[in-house]
């Protein structure tokens, strides 16, 4: 996300686990909220545009800024960034999580493609764990090794500025999964 701000429309909504049966969440100002696929945010404010109310989210590091319907965050991807009491859950799928990625090119590409919109961290987690696993025993093609990377990057952002002893494992895992290569 390059511009200064990003007006994001609202009209999907979310099937995740973590919202399943669950009203919309309200927000805060101070909020750490993800943004599926632009990352970790923090709440500024509320404001009023055009007739309707939006959460306008400003991305550390950036100077950019999103504006997300108050009506319909989850339709645009947002939802509560991972808190500390999630990372046990975290950790354990990144050490033993499964998923059966198919074999052929194209058909584990759109799989995989769609694990890293849903932003789902728990369902990146378990994606990581599977590509590190392939590139451990065999090396990774170029493309899976880009989604291993991006997949590798979101959960990072996920877990900056938690500071249990589980999101410091979290992130020692990986960044030595960065470095390895097949054995």
């Amino acid at each position: 996300m390059n511009s200064s701000a990003v007006q994001l429309p609202g009209e999907w909504v979310g099937t995740g686990e973590r919202e399943a049966g669950r009203a919309a969440p309200s927000f805060r100002p101070g909020d750490r909220v993800m943004v599926t696929p632009y990352g970790i945010g923090v709440i500024c404010e509320t404001c009023r545009q055009q007739g309707a109310d939006y959460y306008a989210v400003e991305f550390p590091g950036s100077s950019s800024r999103a504006f997300v319907p108050v009506a319909a965050p989850s339709g645009v991807g947002m939802r509560p960034a991972l808190t500390s009491r999630e990372t046990p859950r975290l950790l354990r799928q990144l050490q033993e999580g499964q998923v059966n990625l198919l074999r052929q090119w194209s058909a584990r590409q759109r799989q995989v493609t769609e694990i890293l919109m849903s932003g789902d961290p728990f369902e990146l987690a378990t994606l990581t764990c599977e590509l590190r696993r392939w590139n451990v025993r065999s090396g990774l093609p170029d493309l899976d090794r880009q989604a291993f990377r991006r997949a590798i990057r979101l959960l990072e952002q996920e877990v900056r500025g938690l500071e249990d002893a589980q999101a410091r494992q979290v992130r020692d895992l990986l960044g030595s999964a960065w470095n390895e290569t097949p054995q």
